[in-house]
């Protein structure tokens, strides 16, 4: 078999991209990302730590309030912060909280209780933004992240520098651009590429579907997913394929945001994107008895079309991006169903038309609702396309150009959200919290 770099350049660009923002995270990404800095720090330390100052990001903020940090048992940044500290593995990235232990968390909540973990907004010009600097004595270490969840921008040991990049730094897989690049091709590289440069993908599914199974406990976050099997036998609700899709889409949100200790697979920096990009793909699948072929070009279809939507929005604002990755899971419920462009094209340009500007006001159980909502809309979508229905050119931001389309959503979330996304934050931070009497500290 050939190489693929000398098949299609292209698709080599894909294959990166996929494996760059297709990874695994244990929790809320935006919380972890505190977590790691502050791990990063108490590792650079090399003295128990006995104090911890975090700053974050307005949007970081906003997404990290009301989420469950797993493990704990306890919703919010400062948490993760303390825990990060005490008990983070800075060598598992995204997954920096798997080894915690229930003494470890109990030292962070006395830490917390003691008021020696403080939260601040940072005025910095970064949407995704972390700082977190843990104390010794007179001896501190701060690690600022910044652009990306895990990437380190600087490092200062009682008060000198002694890392610092101006831009940003990955491992491999490399960096890559999706500048020129067509839906068009993405389908063609979904459909084309040989089969074993892409069966990693696979792994989302067995992942994802791991933490769906959890969440149908009804043990986590709003329950939804238990809520709806309970309502099945109940008999107000019917087995149906959309039924299921919700209910296990659902559920493996329901055990993200509600802090189980299983990873999430990711999708362009959230647990939530990659759920939401996997589960309704896995079930239709499923459903239609489709062969290990299908299923993985269905969702390595479905990832990259939400990695290529997501090229255009900010890495954080306050448009909910559970929808685009759900644009994905449309084109790969059509890419299953009916395996053409048109379909595939049409199916996206439905949930544009539908589900455009849902807003993110943060990460929290209510996740979950927005993700069984746009897999709601995703399955809806891919019916109609598969009927010959779509949103057309002359319908509000939908374009008969799908990736003229998908350039306005863009433009929505990057320059007509800006000020919703001040509102929304304005609106949490004022609000009576039983986690905070002020955002620089936790009670």
């Amino acid at each position: 078999m050939k190489e693929v770099s000398t098949i299609n350049p292209l698709w080599l660009t894909f294959i990166k991209a996929v494996k760059k923002e297709v990874v695994p995270a244990l929790g809320c990404t935006e919380p972890i990302s505190l977590a790691f800095a502050a791990a990063v720090a108490a590792s650079r330390l090399g003295k128990p730590v006995e104090r911890i100052e975090a700053k974050v990001s307005g949007n970081l903020m906003k997404n990290g309030m009301g989420v469950t940090v797993p493990g704990t048992g306890t919703t919010g940044l400062v948490i993760a912060a303390a825990v990060g500290a005490l008990g983070g593995d800075p060598d598992a990235k995204l997954e920096v909280l798997k080894n915690l232990t229930p003494e470890q968390v109990e030292a962070a909540k006395i830490l917390i209780a003691e008021n020696k973990v403080e939260l601040s907004v940072a005025e910095v010009p970064n949407a995704l933004y972390s700082e977190a600097t843990v104390f010794n004595g007179e001896n501190s270490v701060k690690v600022c992240i910044a652009d990306e969840h895990i990437n380190i921008i600087r490092i200062e040991k009682n008060g000198k520098t002694v890392f610092e990049s101006n831009h940003i730094k990955t491992s491999e897989p490399e960096c890559y651009s999706l500048a020129g690049v067509k839906a068009l091709d993405v389908y063609k590289f979904a459909m084309r590429v040989p089969l074993a440069e892409i069966a990693f993908i696979k792994e989302a599914a067995i992942m994802n579907e791991s933490l769906s199974k959890v969440g149908m406990s009804g043990e986590y976050g709003l329950k939804i997913g238990a809520t709806m099997n309970r309502n099945i036998k109940t008999g107000l609700m019917d087995d149906s394929l959309l039924t299921k899709i919700l209910m296990r889409t659902a559920a493996a949100s329901d055990a993200r945001m509600g802090g189980a200790t299983l990873p999430a697979m990711t999708n362009s920096g959230s647990g939530n994107q990659g759920i939401a990009a996997t589960m309704p793909v896995v079930v239709v699948a499923e459903h239609i008895k489709a062969n290990d072929e299908a299923l993985t070009r269905a969702l390595i279809l479905s990832h990259m079309m939400a990695i290529y939507i997501h090229d255009k929005l900010p890495k954080l604002s306050a448009f909910c991006a559970v929808t685009t990755a759900s644009m994905g899971a449309a084109a790969g419920m059509a890419l299953l169903l009916k395996a053409d462009f048109k379909s595939v094209s049409m199916a996206i340009s439905n949930m544009i038309g539908d589900v455009a500007g849902m807003i993110c006001d943060g990460a929290s159980n209510s996740c979950a609702m927005k993700v069984s909502t746009s897999a709601t809309a995703a399955f809806k979508a891919v019916l109609m396309a598969m009927d010959g229905t779509r949103v057309t050119g002359s319908e509000g931001i939908v374009d008969e150009d799908i990736d003229q389309s998908i350039t306005n959503l863009g433009c929505l979330a990057s320059q007509g959200m800006v000020e919703t996304d001040g509102q929304i934050l304005e609106i949490m931070l004022n609000k009576k919290s039983t986690l905070y009497d002020n955002v620089d500290r936790a009670i």
